[in-house]
């Protein structure tokens, strides 16, 4: 063959390799004292239209706290019950413009009869604004003030554009042998050679494998992390990552990755995120198991789960920070009895 018609299939070669980068420019936020390679990289053009989606709808008028409670006026109101009749109906408008927008109320209620839980969606709502009024109370360590709304995740659609369930071939055996789960690029793996499930063992119900893998002693003693171990926390960090927009210089000191004290504020956040995270996958999604329908599951038969992209959407803080629980005070409230 020669050389001449060689070139179209380097230039081929060439171009699928430069694929995963991006074009300049980009830029570079310093995030502490120059030195300490605490810094995060954005492409601009990219940011454009993760903003573009994050708006935010204009908050309905507020409500007088007077007249007769929601739970004297209606039947079965198990949540927010204790809000006056005209705040419940704000609320309830507002669910259906941050959710079901196109199908309207009766997309949770039964016809005429407001208080029938015949609709799984309406018993599944019920749960998710427990969800929602327990984040805003307890778990103010990650979303500190801004809080979340039905909408941080839902952005007008019946179910958040971004969700996992488990894979239950992620471990198996293919033709050409034992896979690892890995070698079949994922996106919520970064796209890059590591296991396709990062979930499952840190974020799913009663998941308690520890997360860090690097040892706090010069010599390997007491450290019995498996290289496999290693793969699957490189894949949860690749899924922060992305589901961020940042690089891991956000969070870490590029440095030294393990030290908690040389760190930025951002990782201890994001530690307390993946504990919501944990929490909200056990007590609310997987709670609601028998609830849901068999489309509104994997193919194991376990409900869909939220993970970091379900909030975050490629921004670092949901709907680029801007705070809709303001607006809509009644969504803060305690934990539920369990």
């Amino acid at each position: 063959m020669k050389l001449r018609s060689c070139i179209p299939i380097l230039v081929l070669a060439l171009t699928a390799s430069l694929t995963a980068c991006e074009r300049p420019p980009v830029e570079v936020d310093q995030l502490n004292y120059r030195g300490l390679g605490l810094e995060t990289v954005k492409n601009p053009r990219r940011l454009e239209d993760k903003l573009e989606a994050s708006q935010i709808p204009a908050a309905l008028p507020p409500v007088p706290a007077v007249g007769p409670k929601a739970s004297e006026i209606y039947q079965n109101v198990q949540v927010l019950g204790d809000l006056s009749a005209g705040e419940f109906n704000r609320i309830m408008i507002a669910m259906t413009q941050w959710v079901s927008p196109a199908q309207g109320c009766t997309y949770c209620h039964a016809g005429e009869n407001l208080a029938s839980d015949d609709l799984y969606t309406k018993v599944v709502a019920r749960r998710m604004l427990q969800m929602t009024r327990a984040i805003n109370g307890e778990w103010t360590s990650h979303v500190a003030g801004t809080g979340v709304t039905c909408y941080t995740c839902h952005r007008g659609q019946a179910v958040p554009a971004h969700y996992w369930f488990e894979d239950p071939d992620a471990d198996g055996v293919r033709m050409v042998g034992y896979t690892a789960g890995q070698n079949a690029p994922a996106p919520q793996a970064g796209l890059a050679s590591l296991p396709s499930d990062p979930f499952t063992r840190f974020i799913a119900a009663r998941a308690h494998d520890s997360i860090r893998v690097q040892g706090t002693t010069a010599l390997p003693t007491g450290n019995g992390t498996s290289i496999k171990d290693t793969e699957h926390t490189y894949a949860l960090m690749m899924h922060l990552s992305t589901s961020l927009g940042v690089n891991c210089g956000y969070c870490h000191n590029s440095r030294s990755f393990g030290p908690w004290e040389a760190s930025s504020p951002q990782r201890v956040t994001a530690w307390h995120g993946l504990g919501m995270v944990r929490d909200v996958n056990e007590e609310y999604m997987t709670s609601l198991t028998d609830v849901f329908p068999a489309h509104r599951k994997g193919p194991a038969g376990d409900v869909f789960k939220v993970n970091c992209a379900t909030c975050h959407q490629g921004l670092p803080k949901p709907l680029n920070g801007v705070s809709m629980v303001k607006d809509y005070p009644n969504l803060v409230g305690a934990a539920p009895a369990r």
